[in-house]
């Protein structure tokens, strides 16, 4: 019953489409292939940057550990619009900030970089919390008996650390892809131009209408939702082996 309830929104992709005359809106193809890669841009900084802190998380405990946790979080519990204006505010060409970058030919509003920033800001929280929580599944006694057996920390992360760990790793990762992919409220804001999925879906459904929403949410699901889907069904069958 709370299945039914909760898929039945989505039925409206089948019901509610036109299959008949289904095309594309103007610029659709380009929304799309903005948010292919940028948010592949995105995520890759997410997990250069992320894994390193996500590790030490998992591995470090100081007085000051519970701030650097709060930090992480605040963008995740600010609401994306207020975040976006946030950014703006900060990185925009009036701001101090904005007005330094600006002088060395970095602009970080409706520019591609401004899109890549956004993303990072949404995903990368999911993506570190995630991460953390694989690292700290994985036994500390195989990490000690790592270094016993004389193998620096950079070696035991990528000999231990890192294998045992992939399973989350890569639900992390899965999770970063989908928050970048999908972010609305901070793109919005920040990044209107150049256009992806999110805010292209806005644009259509105000000035065409809800039939130019679906062809472009076919697309979303499409190439956001088999990648976390695998992940999950590959999980399943590692805890039924």
């Amino acid at each position: 019953m709370i299945i039914a309830i909760l898929i039945a929104p989505f039925s409206e992709m089948f019901l509610g489409l036109d299959w008949q005359h289904l095309q594309f809106a103007p610029n659709d193809l380009q929304a799309i292939r903005t948010s292919l890669v940028y948010s592949g841009f995105a995520l890759l900084l997410c997990i250069v940057f992320g894994t390193p802190l996500a590790w030490w998380m998992a591995h470090r405990r100081y007085r000051w550990s519970p701030i650097v946790e709060a930090l992480i979080l605040l963008p995740l519990l600010t609401p994306p619009l207020a975040l976006g204006i946030l950014l703006a505010s900060f990185f925009g060409p009036y701001a101090p900030a904005g007005a330094l970058l600006s002088r060395w030919g970095v602009e970080l509003v409706n520019t591609a970089p401004a899109f890549i920033m956004a993303q990072v800001y949404a995903a990368m929280p999911y993506y570190v919390l995630s991460a953390r929580a694989a690292f700290e599944g994985v036994p500390r006694e195989l990490e000690e008996m790592s270094h016993t057996l004389g193998k620096s920390s950079w070696q035991t992360f990528w000999i231990v650390t890192l294998p045992l760990a992939r399973s989350g790793l890569t639900t992390a990762t899965a999770l970063g892809w989908v928050r970048a992919m999908g972010e609305f409220g901070v793109v919005l804001i920040v990044a209107y131009y150049p256009m992806g999925i999110p805010v292209k879906l806005y644009q259509n459904l105000e000035d065409i209408g809800l039939s130019a929403v679906y062809p472009l949410l076919w697309i979303f699901f499409l190439v956001a939702i088999p990648f976390p889907l695998w992940i999950g069904l590959r999980a399943r069958k590692r805890s039924l082996a």
